[in-house]
């Protein structure tokens, strides 16, 4: 059947065993049907159709964001700059001193990557990457409590609930510490600190509310008040911040008010791959390196050669050049602007449909800086039904994903990068509309 011409498109997209592969399941799912007593009609236009939509939703595909959410985590969060790019493909197409000692000629330690970075660029004494900033905080209150059955305090305004339904109790469980909550959700002082203090207690827990604020009738205590308690603290500031952004903190911010260990994502703010970095006081990274968790959590090759071309950037102090998702961020109003218009010019050549520009409000996503609206235009297409374009889009051969608001569906510039104008324009044109 795949050397028919009419398959040919299906085997060119996808591969001749994927194309194999999902029309075999169509012609099972259609015996199946036969043999409960059904009468599918059964052609061969019919069962590559049905392969082709099985297909398109095999794999990661590339896609155009024009949400205007820069973090959006259904849609990968971070996109990394081209130096990272080009030292994750040295890293994956070769052999690397991953864990050699090229001076010695003996065996080296992953461990020992990026760590120089990190120390120039928090003020830390050392630091360790693992895959997640989950892990990275399950593995710092394992390192940090010891045996099952120690203390942690945490303020109850700061048992936050992070991607996926993951909450900050349930990683203190799996990291054999007790929970011993203070406070209210909205106002907890040092005194109630104070007070929880006892015999069974290992070390203080301080969380970001990196997905959400409190404002009105709130109080809390920072990272520089804990420590004064002599007590281990433990900071997750989570969206891994090395830059000042509106209300973020930053993690040298937790270095310098005295966290013995600071815990944060090596995506999000900080622009760079999923990885969960800390950094802190030498005696405790190096009780987490040594922890039996420390291997099923550590990071890959490609992941730390993309972290250290990220903190490369941060060190050089271009960043906020290189980096995608700070530009994103950065970018001049302006500027955005003058993008979404020159796009609508494009769009209105290639369409029949309403299209024309408005003011937008992006964000930046991905769990970080709830309230901060970031100004920006987007090119709004109108003239049919707002939720069947949008679906449309999403089948196209570069799948664009947008958003429907107010009946139309809206195309935000401040997401796109570099040649998503022309996948927009191709997949509008093959509407036909």
């Amino acid at each position: 059947m795949l050397r028919n011409p009419a398959t040919e498109p299906l085997v060119e997209r996808h591969g001749r065993a994927s194309a194999t592969a999902a029309i075999r399941r169509v012609l099972e799912g259609l015996r199946r049907e036969i043999l409960a007593g059904g009468e599918p009609k059964v052609t061969e236009e019919a069962v590559i159709q049905v392969a082709s939509k099985l297909l398109a939703g095999y794999g990661i595909r590339r896609v155009v964001n024009a949400t205007g959410v820069i973090l959006h985590t259904n849609l990968g969060r971070s996109t990394l700059s081209q130096r990272a790019v080009e030292a994750v493909t040295e890293a994956a197409t070769g052999y690397s001193n991953l864990e050699y000692d090229l001076a010695s000629g003996r065996r080296g330690s992953r461990y020992d990557h990026a760590v120089p970075l990190l120390r120039e660029l928090t003020g830390a004494e050392d630091a360790l990457v693992v895959n997640n900033c989950a892990s990275a905080t399950l593995l710092a209150l394992a390192a940090v409590v010891g045996e099952p059955g120690g203390e942690v305090i945490v303020s109850r305004g700061q048992l936050i609930e992070i991607g996926g339904g993951f909450r900050i109790p349930e990683v203190l469980a799996l990291s054999g510490a007790r929970l011993h909550e203070v406070g209210t959700t909205n106002r907890t002082r040092l005194s109630d600190y104070e007070r929880a203090v006892d015999e069974n207690t290992r070390a203080i827990l301080w969380v970001h509310q990196s997905n959400f604020e409190t404002v009105g009738f709130s109080e809390s205590v920072g990272v520089r008040e804990l420590s004064s308690l002599g007590l281990p603290v433990i900071a997750d500031v989570g969206s891994g911040a090395l830059v000042p952004l509106d209300r973020e903190p930053t993690v040298q911010h937790a270095v310098r008010n005295g966290a013995v260990l600071t815990t944060f994502s090596g995506d999000k703010l900080l622009g760079g791959p999923q990885a969960g970095i800390a950094v802190g006081e030498s005696r405790w990274i190096s009780a987490m390196r040594q922890h039996p968790l420390a291997r099923a959590v550590r990071a890959d090759k490609l992941c730390l050669a993309t972290l250290e071309a990220t903190l490369i950037a941060y060190l050089e102090g271009t960043a906020r050049e290189e980096l995608p998702t700070l530009q994103m961020i950065h970018a001049p109003a302006k500027e955005m602007e003058e993008k979404a218009r020159k796009l609508a010019d494009e769009l209105s050549r290639a369409t029949d449909l309403e299209v024309d520009v408005a003011s937008s409000v992006a964000r930046s996503g991905g769990g970080t800086l709830p309230t901060y609206e970031i100004p920006s235009f987007a090119v709004r297409i109108g003239g049919t039904d707002a939720e069947d374009l949008a679906k449309q889009l999403r089948e196209a051969e570069v799948p664009v994903v947008g958003r429907v608001q107010e009946g139309r569906l809206w195309l935000d510039v401040r997401t796109l990068l570099p040649g998503d104008e022309t996948n927009i324009v191709k997949a509008v044109e093959a509407l036909g509309g």
